[in-house]
């Protein structure tokens, strides 16, 4: 078993001042809501098993779900904050299992602020390790997709690329694909067969693709599974996704995912960019200044976040601001792994089952990670 994390105790304490009641949810979960949420890939790192009925279980790999079936099977009838620390449970680390800590933030109507106190208190967090000038990266899921609804995307490509921009080089592929084929996106080979899926009950779609796959004999392409790849299919199976995308509005995109600096310097920019491509962002944008100016209330200084527009993370549940922390001291290329990170995901909820969306930030907490940055400090 992994050593105990040092600061613990101090940790629980700091979120139980800041208002959070910790909880320690089962470590055995239902594993489908893990693999529809993060992705065929997640399977190759959890530890699954079976209960007698045939319903797939695994062990943990991460907290914040099970935080938020718990906050929905106890009615998910008002704000609350929960703080949480104990091992997930992942093949891809040491001994199988590591120490993970972290708070979740539910049912806030005032997310910029929200927001920026969870930032905050992700830096007092890592400051009881020392760690007293982290890089913050900093990210916008939500404006990227503001973004794609205003330049009028086919739906097909819209959720594509939302889910590629969490995904690193994925994005970058998909624009690539468009420029070398802007009049079709690479598709109309199969165009017949999309027509014919386009508006076609999604489960049922995949579960005819998923069945012609498996009767041509075809378990993985490309280190794809099966599901996978009938996923990706169907990702085009919409009306007007075999015909691409304009160079113009890749054009936008391109720019767009080129932004980067202190969130005062990046929200100069995409004004600038937004009036020339005369696209509508300004509700968006002025949630983002909003929020830099709360961050800005808390005490952070806006010149020390590195905001960048092409950063996500590996989730595509985030659907606003999303934010890593990183020991300080190595070039953006060199980073290692984060810290602290997480984000705002207020569509998440409403897909695990509760009746409608509800405002959620939070971040998890890599104690064996801050704990090695302490020892070398």
């Amino acid at each position: 078993m992994p050593a105990a994390p040092s600061h613990a105790e101090e940790l629980l304490a700091l979120y139980a001042r800041a208002g959070f009641a910790r909880v320690e949810p089962p470590v055995l979960q239902p594993a489908d809501a893990f693999l529809d949420l993060s992705g065929e890939e997640m399977r190759r790192t959890m530890f699954i098993t079976t209960d007698p009925d045939g319903r797939e279980l695994c062990l943990r790999p991460d907290l914040t779900l099970p935080v938020c079936r718990h906050y929905i099977a106890d009615g998910a009838a008002q704000p609350r904050d929960f703080a949480y620390l104990g091992p997930v449970f992942r093949s891809d680390v040491a001994e199988g299992e590591v120490q993970q800590a972290g708070v979740e933030s539910f049912g806030r109507p005032d997310r910029e602020a929200a927001d920026a106190e969870l930032l905050a208190l992700g830096l007092e967090t890592a400051a009881l390790w020392g760690v007293v000038d982290p890089t913050i990266r900093l990210g916008d899921a939500g404006l990227f997709a503001t973004l794609l609804d205003a330049l009028d995307l086919p739906p097909g490509w819209r959720r594509r690329l939302i889910k590629d921009f969490a995904r690193s080089g994925n994005l970058g592929a998909d624009l690539a694909t468009l420029k070398q084929h802007p009049a079709e996106g690479g598709v109309t080979a199969h165009a017949g067969v999309l027509s014919a899926l386009a508006g076609s009950d999604p489960a049922a779609a995949r579960a005819l693709v998923t069945d012609l796959l498996s009767i041509a004999g075809i378990s993985t392409v490309g280190g794809r599974s099966v599901s996978e790849i009938a996923e990706r299919f169907l990702e085009q199976a919409a009306p007007g996704d075999a015909e691409g995308l304009s160079a113009e509005k890749i054009a936008v995109m391109e720019r767009y995912l080129a932004v980067r600096g202190n969130p005062d310097v990046a929200a100069a920019a995409l004004r600038a960019l937004a009036d020339e491509a005369r696209l509508d962002l300004n509700a968006a944008l002025d949630a983002f200044e909003s929020r830099t100016n709360f961050i800005a209330a808390q005490g952070i200084e806006v010149e020390r976040l590195s905001f960048a527009t092409a950063f996500g993370r590996p989730l595509d549940y985030y659907s606003g601001m999303v934010f890593e922390l990183h020991e300080n001291g190595a070039g953006e290329g060199g980073l290692s792994a984060p810290l602290v990170a997480g984000g705002r995901y207020d569509g998440l909820l409403a897909r695990l089952g509760a009746a409608e969306p509800i405002p959620a930030v939070g971040f998890a907490v890599w104690l064996a990670r801050l704990d090695a940055v302490e020892a070398r400090l």
